[in-house]
């Protein structure tokens, strides 16, 4: 079913609760606590075939995960009786999907070609949009080759060495992880720094490792009236007024501004020319697609750039086009939902097995936590299940020297994507080796478990622990878009099928505005605060006088 301007992209009656399958999803739960993966495969011989595909380059082996056959059916079934077909061609339509915000969310724009577009009735639009992101990355493409060719220039004529991407969020931890997974084709004269953090000791440690003359800021904020962003900006600003005598950096050559609000760019100070721009419909946790992505040309080539693109809108058109049951987003959202909402998994992990994927968790929990931490459906009713889980995880084989103990022997069930590349450019065969060897050994053991020695019950694992692998065949530009917008669309399908808004966050709102009301008085008599903060306010001051 196709969304149009007469059919809202949700259901207004609709309630996954109420489904069928979400009633035989319940009667299935309670038959899984005796059910063991690995008398699936028993039953089956042909199951890891039968459960795993490839998209591109990425393979997804869903095998070891704790579903049985009929429940596999019975999950399929729940997202056919979700609004997910009708919100998925919603939003790629152009439809304003974020209702909170009357927003269109069309990241995948950013990615798309002309005449990806299948609704005749938005094909012109869409193109009109694919047309102006290509427009925006033009001068993402010019800067970047210019900063990388070496004839961009500071204030006194030296090229640069070192851009700062001060941003926060989506303007941060995007362009970070890229930067860090895609390394191995990194400029090797050029470093890039991320400062996010309101905290004074990161931006000040960094800027004192740096030449000024040959330093650029690219100041990324969607709206430019971030606080923790603009603040990080001062101090940059007054660094470069305390060592160049530059009392306007920010309209030097030393800054660029990345936003979607030009008007406040150029207020701020940000000459025009150095102001790349990006739509207002791009979500900051879905921007490094975008302008935002500044850094990561610099960093690795915008011809990888645009590989990246490549490799998410390879997953864009594997995700509107194949069945659900051939579809590797709906797969994981679906195994994601299932441990979450009846078989009571509070979190889930990832695991790359990759160092240059150290970030992926960190990344994701954004992407997730922030999209699907939601307790009110799109049609304004509190919510009677579970939504977004905890998401976490670290890289092997670190990871299996701290927290591993409690996947293998703990109580709680922990569902874990493992993410690795088969080849690795950057390694060699024996260390490669031995990673995925472990990662394999992992996967499989906490699976299968193991009986205990006679009288050391302390040595039993119990297996029935599930997991998913994902096997890029190289952690290229192109797999890595790929990977990324796969968990995109994971997280849309949930939200979907919970009938929730991914793609607002007012749950950030309510701190802020408290933190901006405490440091506007500066003081802690306001009858506004709770006696425990007014009370640390008061020990702070203390402390400091």
């Amino acid at each position: 079913m196709t969304a149009t301007s007469n059919t809202p992209h949700y259901a207004p009656n609709y309630t996954p609760t109420a489904t069928a399958a979400w009633k035989t999803l319940q009667q299935y739960a309670q038959q899984a606590t005796g059910q063991n993966i690995t008398d699936f495969f028993t039953d089956n011989p042909q199951r890891s075939s039968q459960m795993s595909l490839q998209c591109g380059e990425i393979f997804l082996d869903y095998s070891k995960n704790l579903v049985s056959d009929q429940t596999w059916q019975t999950l399929l079934e729940l997202a056919a009786q979700s609004p997910l077909e009708r919100h998925r061609a919603a939003m790629f339509s152009g439809e304003k999907i974020n209702t909170t915000e009357d927003r269109a969310v069309l990241h995948a724009a950013l990615r798309a070609e002309i005449g990806d577009q299948s609704v005749a009735s938005a094909a012109e639009e869409s193109d009109q949009r694919v047309r102006l992101v290509k427009q925006q990355l033009n001068s993402v493409e010019l800067v970047s080759e210019k900063i990388r060719s070496g004839q961009w220039l500071g204030s006194t004529g030296k090229a640069i060495t070192d851009v700062v991407n001060i941003g926060i969020g989506g303007s941060d931890l995007g362009p970070k992880l890229a930067c860090s997974a895609l390394q191995e084709y990194a400029h090797p004269g050029i470093t890039l720094h991320f400062i996010s953090n309101v905290d004074g000791a990161e931006i000040l440690t960094t800027l004192q490792k740096l030449n000024p003359e040959t330093t650029l800021v690219a100041l990324a904020s969607k709206t430019f009236t971030t606080q923790e962003t603009l603040l990080n900006a001062k101090t940059a600003r007054n660094w470069f007024a305390d060592t160049l005598g530059l009392e306007n950096a920010q309209s030097s050559s030393h800054f660029v501004g990345l936003t979607a609000n030009r008007e406040n760019a150029l207020a701020y100070g940000i000459p025009d020319d150095q102001i790349l721009e990006f739509a207002e419909w791009v979500g900051g946790r879905y921007s490094l697609w975008s302008s935002i992505g500044l850094s990561i040309a610099i960093s690795i080539g915008y011809q990888n750039f645009v590989e990246m693109l490549a490799g998410a809108r390879e997953m864009d058109l594997h995700f509107q086009q194949a069945p659900a049951a051939e579809n590797m987003p709906v797969i994981l959202a679906l195994l994601g939902i299932w441990y979450s909402n009846f078989l009571g998994a509070q979190s889930t992990a990832v695991i790359p097995y990759c160092e240059r994927l150290l970030l992926l968790p960190s990344y994701l929990q954004q992407l997730d936590m922030e999209s699907n931490g939601k307790s009110t459906t799109v049609d304004g009713k509190p919510v009677d299940y579970q939504t977004g889980a905890i998401l976490w995880g670290q890289t092997g084989t670190n990871g299996q020297h701290a927290f591993f103990q409690l996947l293998h022997q703990g109580t709680r069930m922990v569902p874990i994507d493992f993410v690795a590349a088969a080849v690795d450019n950057l390694s060699n065969e024996e260390h490669h080796r031995v990673l995925l060897g472990n990662m394999l050994a992992q996967a499989s053991a906490l699976m299968s478990g193991q009986e205990a020695p006679e009288g050391e019950p302390y040595r039993h694992y119990p297996g029935n622990k599930p997991s998913n692998v994902l096997m890029l065949k190289k952690l290229t530009a192109k797999n890595f878009g790929a990977l990324i917008a796969l968990y995109e669309h994971k997280v849309f399908v949930q939200g979907s099928i919970w009938n929730i808004n991914s793609f607002d966050q007012w749950g950030v709102e309510l701190g802020k505005k408290m933190a901006n009301q405490l440091l506007a008085s500066d003081s802690a008599d306001q009858t506004e605060l709770d006696p425990s903060t007014t009370a640390l306010f008061a020990h702070i001051k203390a402390c400091q006088e």
